[in-house]
């Protein structure tokens, strides 16, 4: 993914998740475009992605539109979530964590790391945190080995803010995401300790807290408990 195109994404992301771009609205490529400020090409290749996120869904016609959510959905996909991967980790743990795994999850710490290592956060950060934070847990769940946890986890996946790649900053308070990136962070940290020493009731624990900064973010971010109305903005898809 080009660095335009995960510009977009982000951008849209959050415009969605601040109810910027409302349910029902349509979306069209060339006024969002000129919304965000760039060319066509890094929009018309981020709307399918976010569709695959559960964000938006296919006009019948053309185009997309705004799917509607509510903060009871995210939150209920977030546990369910966390349990899945509480569990993928647990069975990792119990059969032992492989010198391969444990290996490329240090590299993904590292990368962490770096990322917060200048004792702040700016915007062109939130790609970078967001791809370290979905690595983190792929691996861990790849290697669990499970085709029922996957495919649950792929279906959670689709809905709204529900996946560990899909993030959004709140660009009102930068120093105090800074400080929740560095607690959740932390966790990782502890998570693939507990992996590596084989601790799965520890390492299952720690999975299902983890999904918690991660409801704290999105209630910082502002998601709506009602639908607000679609407004005609960039409704000109025909």
């Amino acid at each position: 993914m080009n660095t335009q195109q995960t510009s977009a994404l982000v951008r849209i992301r959050e415009m969605i998740l601040r109810g910027e771009l409302a349910p029902g609205q349509r979306l069209a490529e060339a006024p969002l475009a000129e919304l965000l400020g760039m060319s066509r090409t890094p929009v018309r290749q981020a709307l399918p992605v976010l569709a695959r996120e559960g964000l938006l869904q296919e006009h019948e016609t053309r185009g997309y539109i705004v799917r509607g959510f509510s903060t009871a959905d995210i939150l209920d996909a977030l546990d369910m979530r966390g349990a899945l991967e509480g569990l993928a980790a647990k069975r990792v743990a119990e059969g032992g964590a492989s010198r391969a795994l444990v290996g490329a999850l240090r590299q993904v710490l590292k990368d962490g790391d770096r990322i917060l290592s200048k004792g702040h956060i700016e915007e062109s950060d939130e790609a970078l945190y967001a791809d370290m934070n979905g690595r983190m847990h792929g691996l861990i769940v790849q290697e669990a080995r499970s085709p029922m946890i996957g495919q649950a986890l792929e279906r959670i996946s689709h809905v709204p803010f529900a996946a560990p790649q899909a993030l959004a900053f709140d660009k009102t308070g930068l120093d105090y995401m800074y400080h929740r990136l560095v607690y959740a962070h932390r966790q990782h940290h502890y998570i693939v300790d507990a992996l590596e020493r084989g601790e799965g009731a520890r390492v299952e624990a720690l999975m299902r807290e983890h999904v918690n900064p991660v409801k704290e973010n999105l209630n910082l971010s502002g998601i709506k408990k009602t639908h607000r109305p679609a407004t005609p903005l960039l409704s000109s898809v025909r």
